[in-house]
């Protein structure tokens, strides 16, 4: 598993780059089968970036990826439900490339999704990182907050 966790907040540059903080580029890889490069070994590796229904953004490694693919790849077509999902799914998924300086390129289309027009916050959130809009996240955790006690008697 990649481990990656922690909260930085960044700046999207003009031309619509992200830079992924250095902590955790250096888990890049980390957990990966021996077949796959890492991230940063000299040339440039596909990510993949998902909008979410709460408008965020999701970034997984190809190898995060892989296993959720096949799930997604064991649905069925000729079931409407599963159909459907796969749709949305996919919909909501694009690849971007780390480039050398560990900038990712996001497009207009997601940063709107998720209204990030400058900053952002990113969340290492263990085998992905979750990227907001500040106020967004703000908001999400004020709204929240007395909802986290249950929550997590719930599933600890």
């Amino acid at each position: 598993m990649a481990g990656f966790i922690g909260k930085e907040r960044h700046a999207i540059d003009e031309k619509g780059r992200l830079m992924i903080p250095v902590k955790f580029r250096r888990k890049f890889g980390v957990g990966a089968s021996s077949g796959e490069t890492e991230v940063g070994s000299g040339r440039t590796e596909a990510l993949y970036i998902m909008k979410t229904p709460e408008r965020s953004l999701e970034l997984y490694e190809p190898f995060i990826w892989s296993d959720m693919r096949r799930g997604i790849s064991a649905l069925s077509d000729f079931n409407p439900d599963e159909r459907l999902l796969k749709t949305l799914m996919y919909e909501s998924l694009e690849t971007v490339e780390l480039d050398r300086q560990g900038r990712v390129a996001l497009s207009r289309e997601f940063l709107e999704h998720a209204g990030i027009t400058k900053d952002v916050v990113i969340i290492g959130a263990d085998t992905k990182m979750i990227m907001w809009e500040p106020e967004r996240l703000s908001t999400l955790l004020r709204e929240s907050s007395e909802r986290f006690a249950s929550l997590a008697g719930r599933y600890f």
